[in-house]
């Protein structure tokens, strides 16, 4: 199993909860100390688990980084796609690069490392892929807009794959989790978050994810918030009004 984002937060938690059922992780992300940290947790269930360092956001690596990946753990079963960055802003304020830089880490990884080791889990006839989007891969959140497009993509991205692999022997999961308490929220380059209210536990969420992998679904929101999905749904232009009146004092 190869997760990336493993450092710290979710990709840290999911890490450590596999490990300890015995299961062998492969753990990407950027920072070395922090990588390091969490694998000797996982080393202490499960040995042979292993990581790499890199950083997603150089595209030109992704693809060599997944052949890696995959010959070091002998195959990979199950490929969750973690790594994120945030990136609140005003849309006014927003420069392409900053937009750019975000897809190249939310989407764009993801997409490449999936297209990468699709065929050798197609050959074997078996595989797991699981994509961590956000609910803000299905709501348009203030002062979010280059953090939500890559969202949405990769919700788009993760439902058409699953229709183009159906039958296939492959699953695919989309995961949506709802606010978590991670350094997400306090980032250099970022606004100050408008939301103050409660949050998730990166171990909360963990377990939610941990139950998906064993069930037959497609979407997974982590905590249920379905209904907030669907309200907007049945009233996109209320959603809207009621979503922009969060900036107003």
């Amino acid at each position: 199993m190869l997760i990336t984002g493993a450092s710290s937060g979710v990709g840290a938690a999911l890490a450590r909860a596999l490990a300890k059922d015995g299961a062998v992780v492969g753990l990407l992300a950027r920072r070395r100390d922090r990588l390091a940290e969490v694998l000797a947790d996982c080393q202490k269930h499960s040995p042979d688990s292993t990581m790499w360092v890199a950083d997603l956001a150089d595209s030109a690596s992704v693809g060599p980084l997944a052949q890696q990946a995959w010959d070091g753990l002998g195959g990979i079963d199950v490929l969750v796609n973690n790594a994120a960055v945030p990136k609140r802003r005003v849309v006014t304020a927003l420069e392409p690069s900053e937009v750019e830089a975000v897809m190249r880490v939310n989407f764009f990884a993801p997409m490449r490392l999936t297209l990468a080791i699709l065929p050798q889990m197609l050959a074997r006839g078996v595989g797991m892929i699981v994509n961590v989007s956000s609910v803000g891969g299905r709501l348009g959140i203030i002062h979010e807009s280059a953090y939500c497009a890559s969202k949405f993509a990769l919700c788009g991205w993760t439902e058409s794959m699953a229709v183009d692999l159906h039958g296939t022997g492959i699953t695919v999961k989309l995961i949506e989790p709802g606010p978590v308490d991670t350094e997400i929220w306090d980032q250099p380059g970022n606004d100050d978050p408008i939301y103050d209210g409660p949050k998730f536990s990166p171990d909360e969420v963990a377990q939610g994810i941990l139950e998906a992998l064993g069930d037959d679904g497609f979407e997974h929101y982590v905590p249920e918030m379905k209904a907030v999905v669907d309200m907007k749904n049945a009233d996109i232009d209320t959603y809207i009004a009621g979503a922009a009146g969060m900036a107003r004092p």
